[in-house]
């Protein structure tokens, strides 16, 4: 079942554990199955406090960016973006595009998007040298489904073997959406983003 049916369909959990009910030669001690990688980011991406949008084709792409921008009031607003091609994909929203820390937000592609925490993977690709404390505190992040990966150990061998001349540098993970909630130990020293993820089905 693809990734937009099983987050559409309210009762795909019940049906699931149904199937599983259906196992009389699973012990209860058994392992529990793990979840496909695209519903354990999709969890822990929203328990971080992202938002997530799935669009199937680019046309949704651009209705769901439009409605970011209503939800915000960001029409005519800056936006920091370091990729000519994402400017250009998303020009027409009377934005302006530039290079300054001080615009409304961050629009960017990503590395990676890790499953087992539910964070993304930037890189200088993306942020070039900077610290993630130096950009705007609103993140937009286009990425597709294909860049789905378990772990960042799966994440640091694919930037490894897609730029073999020269490995980016400033590689970070993003985790932390929510700018109301306190934070623990572990999240101590990081930067508190509010993200909107739009992810495109190209699997």
């Amino acid at each position: 079942m693809s990734l937009l049916k099983r987050l559409l369909n309210p009762n795909y959990k019940s049906e699931e554990k149904a199937k599983k009910g259906q196992k009389s030669d699973t012990s209860k001690y058994f392992p529990e199955e793990k979840l496909p990688v695209d519903e354990r980011f999709t969890y822990n991406f929203n328990k971080n406090g992202g938002k997530f949008l799935y669009c199937e084709d680019l046309q949704e792409v651009l209705e769901a960016f439009d409605n970011i921008l209503m939800e915000n009031d960001w029409y005519e607003k800056e936006v920091f973006c370091l990729d000519d091609t994402l400017s250009q994909r998303f020009d027409g929203y009377n934005l302006t595009f530039n290079k300054k820390l001080s615009a409304t937000f961050f629009l960017s592609k990503c590395e990676s998007l890790v499953a087992n925490n539910g964070s993304i993977l930037l890189s200088s690709n993306q942020i070039k040298e900077k610290k993630l404390q130096e950009l705007p505190s609103n993140f937009v992040i286009f990425a597709t489904t294909s860049q789905l990966v378990e772990n960042i150990s799966e994440g640091l061998r694919i930037i490894k073997n897609q730029n073999k001349r020269q490995i980016p540098s400033n590689i970070t993970t993003i985790q932390d959406f929510e700018t109301d909630r306190e934070k623990d130990f572990m999240s101590y020293g990081s930067s508190t983003k509010n993200l909107y993820l739009l992810l495109l089905e190209d699997l």
